[in-house]
């Protein structure tokens, strides 16, 4: 488990996830020409009533189920 420390919001926040679901997010930021934290904040705001942790994991989860196998980089 990682913990990194962010500013969302005007806030500092700290957010722990294993270290493939980081290493998942840089991705898919990336793939979306967005900079980690940019996407993580685009995230928060459009979060429904879940804790941010947990809507990271769930939303890389269903990224990878809609997108095609040969579109995933390993």
């Amino acid at each position: 488990m990682l913990k990194k420390s962010i500013r969302l919001s005007g806030h500092n926040t700290s957010i722990a996830l294993e270290k493939e679901f980081w290493e998942s997010l840089e991705t898919i930021a990336e793939m979306q020409k967005m900079t980690l934290i940019n996407f993580i904040a685009y995230q928060d705001c459009h979060r429904k009533d879940t804790n941010l942790a947990s809507h990271l994991r769930v939303y890389v989860l269903n990224y990878y189920r809609n997108i095609n196998p040969h579109e995933i980089k390993q």
